[in-house]
């Protein structure tokens, strides 16, 4: 692996997340060191070292035999990517202007890596968390300049998958957040700014995967069953369309009652239904068909999507093999 005169981002810890968000900077020509934040013998960093190596040959040529990266790529991508011992920190961090923290998912250990790290880098610098769980308010606390701070989930494979959610605190700077998503969109992510514990994604999918878990257990169908239920039903549909042009598509009304009809038969606190859902309810915003709901559309827009969302499904079928000839 190269070892660049100057680094532009740092991908502070080791683990999987770190190496993911190394290559997906590599694959597209910028410089990033992997930095080990953690103390280890010399023939345990070596290991490391190894190990690291390994796994993002593996992950280059799943790409190549994917057809989503030319094999004569492979060294120029590993070139752009360096991994660095703790005892080069200072050196590393003196370089970075952006490093994405990637420590173990405890607050004893975000704690550390942010206090250290931000005591190491210049005040531009900008410091995002990865994690998955904790409030970005919770972790600026820790961080020289909060201003320059906010959280940016990845989701994995991150070299692989577009989406990465940013979640800012009252203090984190327009200019920092404007960096860290310019940053992002320059390596083909798809940013998108949320705030409040969870996120997006996973506040979505503990709540589908806890359904699923609870259908199973009630006996409502097999887990074989439930799995192809989501396969070619669930994430079929929403492969083409996202959740609120979902509800605007088929009717705020029928999610409304829908929520009723479960409520009533299942679970009152699982389908409650939500105010902006009476509300809308109320305002005859229902979707598509009034031209209002959680988006608005004329007339034409109202066929555009009609049409975007057949198009992207036969697109689907035909990708799954499951496109019918009539």
């Amino acid at each position: 692996m190269a070892n660049a005169n100057k680094t532009q981002v740092v991908a502070l810890g080791a683990g999987r997340m770190g190496r993911s968000i190394a290559l997906a900077y590599a694959l597209y020509g910028q410089e990033v060191v992997i930095l080990d934040f953690k103390n280890r013998s010399e023939p345990d960093y070596e290991a490391l070292e190894r190990s690291i190596q390994q796994e993002l040959e593996q992950s280059i040529a799943s790409l190549v035999s994917l057809g989503m990266l030319p094999s004569t790529q492979t060294e120029r991508v590993l070139g752009h990517i360096q991994v660095q011992p703790l005892s080069a920190a200072q050196t590393v961090l003196e370089q970075a202007y952006l490093v994405y923290e990637g420590v173990p998912e405890t607050l004893e250990a975000k704690q550390d890596a942010l206090q250290r790290v931000s005591a190491l880098t210049a005040k531009h610098v900008i410091i995002a968390s990865t994690t998955s769980t904790m409030q970005v308010e919770d972790l600026a606390q820790y961080v020289q300049e909060p201003e320059r701070f906010l959280n940016a989930h990845w989701l994995n494979p991150a070299f692989l998958i577009p989406l990465v959610e940013l979640s800012t605190h009252a203090q984190t700077s327009p200019a920092a957040y404007l960096t860290l998503e310019n940053s992002l969109k320059a390596v083909g992510k798809v940013p998108v700014k949320c705030s409040g514990a969870g996120f997006i994604v996973p506040r979505l999918q503990a709540l589908i995967m806890n359904e699923a878990a609870r259908m199973v257990e009630e006996g409502v169908a097999t887990a074989e069953q439930i799995d192809l239920a989501t396969r070619y039903g669930l994430g079929f549909r929403f492969s083409s369309i996202g959740l609120l042009e979902f509800i605007d598509f088929g009717g705020v009304d029928i999610l409304f009652y829908a929520n009723d009809y479960l409520a009533k038969n299942l679970s009152a606190e699982r389908y409650a239904c939500p105010e902006i859902i009476k509300e809308k309810m109320a305002e005859g915003q229902l979707g598509l068909k009034t031209g209002s709901g959680f988006f608005s559309y004329d007339n034409n827009q109202q066929q555009e999507m009609r049409s975007r969302v057949l198009a992207q499904h036969v697109a689907m079928l035909r990708h799954v093999g499951l496109a019918p000839e009539y």
